[in-house]
């Protein structure tokens, strides 16, 4: 199969729009437990899935008999079946506007929720799925209908997750314990890639999204035939860019078609900068609600910025995880760090929308400093207060047009490569950020 015929120039939409919101919901965020044990790729492989800190693999992690996880559900729902969370799952203080008005206040120029996790249940009345879906049972809505409109009538792009390559509800396969089983020991056959396609079209057709974000591959048997191919993946693909010319893809599909490569919290990181790139983590370990996690877990304002600082002067965008609770409400301390977000956002986010990586300029972690471009303009992003030095060549840049964002001038000295700056910063832990023209 060539998947070449599906190349071309990825819309500029995405490219300019660097921050986008993640969103995992589902039955797993009634129990919402899992160990908080660190980050995906900085826990070795044995430790991690019988500890698995993703509370959206629960139905997984339960699975595995004496995990934590096994233990907990024994002793506080006595062993219940999975599917008690779906009709325990009522969303009665879900409010769509809210969360997006959050959102793009925070900075966010495009939203993905899941559509279908892993464990099967879709958020909306999905062909093939009888009553186990989120419009018959559970919150008895369709959340991804709801979250679409909110989302395109504050303007902003929508997007859909799907787990194509797992669903643990449809098959008899045991609980995954490694890496490889997560490739391999998933379902192939011709029954479910048609009912994956099927659930994909039915999103396109309803919903337009301009990302279609699956996860974990598809099955291989739709791999093999063209677009002309009824069920093919590559059929599914040309329907897709036929109904939706500005939509992208991304990588995980096997080793067949991408518009953007992921990396995931500390996973595969090594992969960023061969192309367009997307990171994706939660605010804390998990991207469903974790009740466990405490303040300790989750990133500070000042680590959440610096990272969407570092990914956008890469060249990347960021797509940062909410894990909302059953009832449907944005966690506190998720809610505190987006809104964060959103005050230093509303200063300086013309410095990362629409910008470009500067590859003339090397970032630094002495001072700590990143770059980014657009147009005639240069944005230096700083940590720290007062008298700072940079390498900034006199040839790039006018340094007479220094100007910090949400401020006034900078005064502004030169000793060859280097100028001298005195910053005003109310929170050094922020990144503060200098516009500067282009020669």
């Amino acid at each position: 199969m060539d998947w070449s015929q599906f190349q071309r120039e990825v819309p500029q939409w995405y490219a300019d729009a660097k921050f986008g919101i993640f969103i995992h919901w589902g039955a797993y965020s009634v129990p919402a437990w899992a160990l908080p044990i660190g980050e995906l790729g900085a826990v070795e492989e044995e430790t991690w899935f019988a500890n698995n800190p993703y509370a959206e693999w629960y139905f997984n992690t339960v699975r595995i008999e004496g995990s934590p996880t096994w233990k907990h559900h024994q002793e506080v729902y006595g062993g219940a079946p999975y599917d008690d969370f779906l009709d325990s799952w009522k969303a009665e203080n879900f409010d769509p506007d809210s969360w997006v008005d959050l959102f793009e206040r925070a900075g966010a120029r495009y939203v993905v929720p899941t559509s279908k996790h892993h464990d099967g249940i879709t958020l909306w009345d999905a062909p093939g799925t009888g009553t186990r879906n989120t419009v018959h049972r559970g919150p008895k809505r369709d959340l991804i209908g709801d979250i679409a409109r909110a989302t395109k009538n504050r303007g902003l792009h929508f997007g859909v997750y799907y787990s194509g390559g797992l669903d643990w509800s449809i098959t008899n396969l045991p609980p995954l314990t490694n890496h490889h089983e997560v490739s391999n020991v998933r379902p192939q056959d011709a029954a479910y890639s048609m009912y994956a396609y099927e659930h994909c079209m039915d999103l396109i057709r309803k919903h337009e999204p301009e990302v279609l974000w699956n996860d974990i591959e598809w099955p291989d048997f739709s791999k093999q035939g063209g677009p002309e191919v009824p069920y093919s993946l590559a059929s599914l693909f040309k329907n897709y860019y036929d109904a939706v010319p500005t939509g992208v893809v991304d990588d995980r599909w096997g080793d067949t078609h991408q518009d953007f490569i992921t990396s995931e919290y500390q996973l595969k990181t090594d992969l960023e900068g061969q192309g367009l790139f997307e990171n994706c983590r939660g605010i804390g370990y998990s991207f469903g609600y974790n009740q466990v996690e405490t303040e300790e877990h989750y990133m500070s304002v000042s680590q959440l910025l610096s990272h969407l600082v570092d990914i956008v002067s890469r060249g990347g965008n960021f797509l940062l995880n909410v894990g909302p609770t059953a009832s449907g409400e944005i966690p506190a301390i998720q809610r505190q760090i987006l809104e964060g977000t959103a005050e230093w956002m509303a200063i300086n986010s013309d410095a990362i929308h629409g910008t470009r990586a500067i590859s003339e300029l090397q970032p630094s972690d002495e001072p700590w400093v990143r770059f980014t471009a657009k147009g005639e303009s240069i944005f230096a992003f700083i940590k720290g207060t007062g008298e700072t030095s940079l390498n900034l060549p006199a040839s790039l840049i006018q340094d007479e047009s220094a100007q910090q964002m949400g401020g006034g001038a900078v005064a502004v000295s030169r000793s060859g490569d280097a100028i001298h700056l005195s910053l005003s910063s109310s929170n050094p832990e922020l990144p503060t950020v200098v516009r500067f023209s282009r020669k």
